[in-house]
């Protein structure tokens, strides 16, 4: 069993401060986790995507880079990087990332977060409320951004498929779409454990086609 730890922000830490919650938390699961998600797309913390911008990303993932690389002389072990990325993002600015990522020598990306698009659930209870969108309405934005992040990194770099996986068809979707592997979050909820093993025999399946 791998072990993938998140690191963020603080919600009351500035923005221009940012990269100095990201270097502590990196230290603190360093030791322990198999690999480490830099989230930059989280919708709860406020100005948390803006970190997804050019230069900004560009500052975060150099000074992760280095700190990386210190840990990994330090402790005789290198721990894959991945970038959680949003699905509201447009083609130029998928494309920007991509770019990125590979400048600093990150190791695979997850696609997505959360959305903040409520076009799914239009005049639904609760659906003006504040957060991220999860489960269904996130599958096919989830999936648009794994086939431009695809197309961009070629045919090998790691890309974990997220969001919207209710059911083995689904998971397939990702793979389809270009992912690498699959995870689970509000299915798991809605579906309960079963859920694992109904995708893991989809992508089996699948992969053997």
């Amino acid at each position: 069993m791998l072990l993938g730890l998140n690191i963020g922000k603080n919600a009351a830490t500035p923005i221009e401060q940012a990269t100095s919650d990201y270097l502590t938390c990196l230290d603190g699961v360093y030791p322990h986790a198999d690999y480490v998600t830099v989230n930059i797309s989280s919708p709860n913390t406020k100005n948390l995507r803006a970190l997804q911008s050019d230069e900004a990303l560009d500052q975060l993932l150099s000074a992760l880079a280095a700190r990386r690389a210190e840990l990994q002389t330090a402790q005789k072990r290198r721990v894959p990087l991945f970038v959680k990325i949003a699905p509201d993002l447009d083609e130029a600015q998928i494309e920007v990332i991509a770019a990125t990522l590979l400048r600093h020598g990150m190791d695979g990306v997850v696609a997505t977060n959360t959305t903040l698009s409520r076009d799914a659930v239009k005049g639904q209870a609760h659906a003006e409320e504040a957060g991220g969108l999860s489960g269904a309405p996130v599958l096919e934005a989830s999936n648009r951004v794994i086939r431009r992040l695809r197309a961009t990194l070629g045919p090998d770099y790691p890309i974990i498929g997220v969001g919207g996986v209710l059911s083995g068809r689904d998971a397939v979707s990702k793979l389809e779409a270009g992912a690498s592997l699959v995870q689970l979050y509000t299915g798991l909820i809605y579906r309960g454990p079963a859920l694992v093993s109904e995708a893991a025999s989809a992508l089996k399946a699948h992969r053997r086609a």
